[in-house]
């Protein structure tokens, strides 16, 4: 199947032919369905803690946090462009006829266009877009009053002006401040000198971003930092790295046999945010917040993020020492009746993990054995909210392909909405994923993980997209916090509806949650 010309083109992506096989095998037989045990709610399996908990957790991070190796993790690779597809849209279509302004007038809702221009003035980037019409002669309210909003859009999203439309996320302008706006990246930053700060006032943070934004991204944080390090009294450290092109996958047609170019070339897709479990691997750190790039809020609104961090992170300090001890114990062997009861419940009752059936009728030798390999791994506590219509993953008690039960991140996408079992499980969910995560990623003698060992390969899934007007199907890695997470011990800890704000289109940053006045 493979040509010398494909393994030639396979090795400068450093990808096996085995590896494409795997691919294209798993384009064949299809990825399963998850099979769904029971929505995780709260007391069970989601934790839920009084203000005085709260408060206590958050202590022992504020004491114990800056003691450890603490990395703030930004999944930033993301292109805005797809918030902008009303606007594109209608940049297409609108003329500036009569019927094209009833058109445009009729629709008022949150997300239209007319929403958005009679509320042009209220974004952040505004001082931006006026100084770039200006260079040319041209003048924001002028334009308004002649309805000539085509030309409005296009010096938000061309290289005509502010080029939005072909920037990431990271590099727009989100919230207006006094005398300044900041891009989603500098939150980021504010964020990291308030929850990652170690003993010494150092601020790691690492972006994963695209190639094509690279010099972008470390050119607007030249600019910046020195700002926010006299601002904060800190010394940040901010690292980038892009997706590994061995994580690419390669894409098929509808007859399961590789695309190719023109040229006879194989065409690859990237493999989707699970590659990054590679960037994440590569990293050094012990405790590592994971948080979106768009998932960020003005000042006025980030104390209650800065507590749940600290919660969050105050509970991995205490059950990550508690698993520290209690595997020290099973490595030296020498354990008495009552400190293995202790262990199990341990590992029972603080982290969630359920045990098989014959548990109890193993021997003290393999009991210990089966504490150690579950309890000697990487840990995640996830912030979970309150479901409140929000498509996307939730929390979910999972079985899998060896008949483990164990708490997943679980997207509709791997449902099967045919079974009325499983959708059943599925609207009975409470919680819904906000992407708020802090881990634990070294073991109990300090060595990090590898944690591409810690990855469910089953739980990918297949999409159908087209390349020059022939459809196509792609492959994605299993999702960065959903299967590429799968073998990690798993909590998860109810947050607040406020520390969850993504901006999906541009119209979100016209919430109240975003604005500053």
């Amino acid at each position: 199947m493979l040509s010398h010309n494909d393994i030639e083109q396979l090795k400068l992506k450093g990808i096996t032919p085995a590896s494409i096989e795997k691919q294209i095998e798993n384009f064949r037989q299809g990825f399963p369905f998850v099979k769904l045990v029971a929505p995780a709610t709260k007391g069970h399996g989601i934790k839920d803690y009084s203000e005085t908990e709260i408060n206590r957790l958050a202590s022992v991070y504020e004491k114990s946090g800056p003691e450890h190796e603490v990395l703030k993790f930004v999944p930033a690779s993301g292109a805005a462009s797809r918030m902008f597809k009303h606007l594109f849209e209608f940049m297409q279509t609108f003329k500036g006829s009569e019927e094209d302004l009833k058109n445009f007038e009729k629709d008022k809702s949150f997300n239209s266009v007319f929403y958005f221009i009679t509320n042009i003035k209220k974004f952040a980037f505004i001082g931006d877009l006026k100084m770039a019409l200006s260079r040319d002669g041209l003048a924001l309210d002028t334009l308004l009053a002649k309805s000539e909003f085509v030309t409005i859009i296009e010096y938000l999203l061309t290289p005509k002006g502010l080029d939005y439309g072909n920037l990431p996320k990271g590099l727009l302008r989100f919230h207006q401040y006094d005398v300044f706006a900041r891009r989603s990246v500098e939150e980021h930053l504010v964020e990291g000198a308030h929850y990652a700060k170690s003993k010494s006032n150092d601020v790691n943070i690492h972006f994963t971003v695209s190639p094509e934004h690279l010099e972008k991204f470390q050119s607007v944080i030249d600019e910046i930092l020195p700002k926010y390090k006299k601002l904060f009294g800190v010394k940040f450290h901010i690292s980038f790295s892009i997706q590994k092109t061995s994580t690419d996958t390669v894409a098929v047609g509808l007859n399961n046999e590789p695309f190719r170019e023109s040229d006879e070339k194989l065409v690859f897709r990237p493999g989707g945010h699970g590659a990054l479990i590679e960037n994440l691997n590569d990293l050094k750190g012990e405790i590592i917040f994971i948080k979106n790039i768009d998932n960020i809020v003005p000042d006025r609104l980030k104390e209650p993020t800065y507590l749940y961090k600290k919660v969050i992170g105050g509970l991995l300090i205490e059950l990550k020492e508690k698993a520290n001890e209690y595997l020290n114990l099973l490595d030296q062997g020498n354990l008495e009746d009552q400190q293995l009861t202790e262990i199990l419940l341990f590992a029972q009752n603080e982290l969630d993990i359920q045990f098989p059936d014959n548990f109890n009728d193993l021997k003290n030798d393999a009991k210990k054995r089966y504490l150690f390999g579950r309890l000697n791994r990487p840990i995640r506590i996830c912030g979970m909210v309150k479901n409140e219509g929000e498509p996307g993953g939730g929390p979910f008690w999972l079985e899998n392909n060896k008949g483990e039960v164990s708490l997943q991140i679980v997207e509709s996408s791997q449902i099967d909405m045919s079974d009325a079992g499983q959708k059943k499980i599925l609207n009975e969910s409470t919680h819904f994923n906000p992407v708020d995560l802090v881990c634990s990623v070294k073991d109990y003698k300090g060595r990090s993980f590898d944690l591409r060992k810690f990855v469910d390969p089953s739980t990918g899934f297949i999409s159908v997209k087209s390349k020059d007007g022939k459809n196509l199907k792609a492959q994605e890695l299993p999702g960065l916090w959903n299967g590429a997470m799968a073998d990690w011990i798993t909590i998860f800890v109810e947050t607040p509806v406020i520390t969850f704000n993504p901006v999906k289109t541009i119209n979100d940053l016209l919430r109240e949650q975003h604005l500053n006045f």
